[in-house]
């Protein structure tokens, strides 16, 4: 399934892309909802990222045996499943009884979004081990189909990022979330129709055990994997939302939609950002002809690079609250978006180089099982860091996840046997 199939391969990449980019526009939308929502009813930071720990950590759970999943039963089964998980998460979120309390409710909304952890992985496993599959062979291709792929995404999900705080404010919660169910429901369905042919069917001989990678490669990219998303999420799930609620909003009805809207579109641009960034990686580093060496050490070079910035935004911070902090800590975080997508994109790129075509699904899934644990232990930090020690302390933890992602990323050894 190379280049003297490309029109047919061509055809199911496109399928799967717009499959998941319609997953990625209800999956940011949620999180917006969910997040903004739970604040507004007075959850504290640590309340809130345990609403996202399930997610996380069903999303590990779901990567490790997802590899093993598709291999199978098959790519198109795995992606058909992720979406129709979302679309039974969504309808189930949309029961919440305000009635039931903090505790009742804090449960039922945890269990709901580890079931769109699993949607979500389930997902993206399978469209991104797809293209290890359906990518030409040479020029470059893999490392644009993935950038297109990865960057695209991303740049949906931070449209939902906005959607979802414009469906709260005109519609309210539960009627945001039906809404989204209903449409997501009508593109499974046309996904489900009109998928062309090109993805491979399973194996019935394929073992779980299979999953664990004997490639230290491999594994020394996906601990890089895990503390890289670390390094993001324990300051972008709670930390910064709540930050810039506590400085927009004046607490009133009209003040906190005011802010539900300016935080939702500093999170859009900042995805969308990233994601373009990730979509151009391949033309800014000339990357297309470099052997994997060369791109180990570009990946080295940009996360230490990453380490700096959140280094130096927390001691902004830790220097009080100036006029001109919240409009140094956007232009910082902004920068951070840029320079963690380039090493997002060269990742993205490295596991489906170093992955065997026999067995990429289980690479894939192994990976991205690390990147669930690098959200869940961001997601965890980022509430308690900004519980204990406010935003300075989350963008100290932030320096300090990549920091120990350069260590690990350091020790790739591609091509030396």
């Amino acid at each position: 399934m190379r280049n003297d199939a490309k029109p047919r391969g061509l055809a199911a990449y496109a399928a799967v892309t717009a499959a998941y980019w319609a997953f990625m526009l209800t999956d940011g939308a949620l999180r917006m909802l969910v997040l903004l929502h739970f604040h507004e009813l007075g959850f504290s930071p640590i309340q809130l990222a345990w609403l996202f720990l399930l997610y996380e950590v069903m999303g590990m759970v779901t990567n490790l045996s997802a590899g093993w999943l598709a291999a199978r039963f098959g790519l198109t089964s795995t992606l058909y499943a992720g979406l129709a998980l979302q679309i039974a998460a969504l309808v189930a979120l949309a029961q919440l009884d305000p009635g039931w309390g903090l505790i009742g409710s804090v449960i039922y909304v945890m269990a709901v979004q580890g079931v769109s952890g699993v949607a979500k992985d389930l997902a993206k496993m399978s469209s991104k081990s797809a293209v290890k599959l359906l990518a030409p062979s040479g020029d470059g291709a893999l490392f644009r189909w993935v950038a297109v792929l990865t960057g695209s995404k991303n740049a949906v999900k931070g449209l939902g990022f906005l959607l979802g705080t414009v469906l709260l404010g005109a519609l309210g919660f539960t009627a945001s979330v039906w809404a989204m169910a209903a449409a997501l429901a009508v593109i499974l369905a046309a996904v489900a129709l009109f998928m062309p042919a090109g993805l491979p069917r399973g194996k019935k001989g394929a073992k779980f055990t299979e999953v664990f990678s004997k490639n230290r490669d491999i594994n020394r990219l996906s601990a890089a994997r895990l503390f890289l998303f670390g390094a993001r999420d324990v300051w972008f799930v709670v930390g910064i939302p709540i930050y810039f609620y506590a400085v927009l909003s004046d607490g009133s009805e009209a003040g906190n939609r005011a802010a539900f809207f300016q935080i939702g579109s500093f999170m859009a641009l900042w995805i969308i950002g990233y994601g373009a960034v990730q979509a151009w990686a391949p033309r800014l580093l000339r990357a297309s002809d470099k052997p994997l060496s060369d791109i180990a050490r570009l990946a080295t070079r940009w996360v230490a690079g990453l380490t700096l910035i959140p280094l130096a935004l927390a001691a902004l911070a830790l220097a009080g609250p100036q006029p001109w902090l919240t409009a140094a800590v956007i232009a910082g975080l902004m920068l951070f978006g840029f320079v963690f997508a380039v090493n997002s994109s060269l990742h993205s790129y490295l596991i489906l180089a170093l992955s065997q075509a026999e067995r990429v699904t289980m690479d894939v899934g192994f990976y991205y099982m690390s990147n669930a644990a690098g959200r869940l232990t961001g997601t965890l930090l980022s509430g308690l860091s900004y519980q204990i020690g406010g935003l300075p302390l989350c963008l100290f933890t932030a320096a300090l996840m990549a920091g120990l992602s350069y260590i690990c990323i350091r020790r790739l050894t591609p091509g030396a046997g």
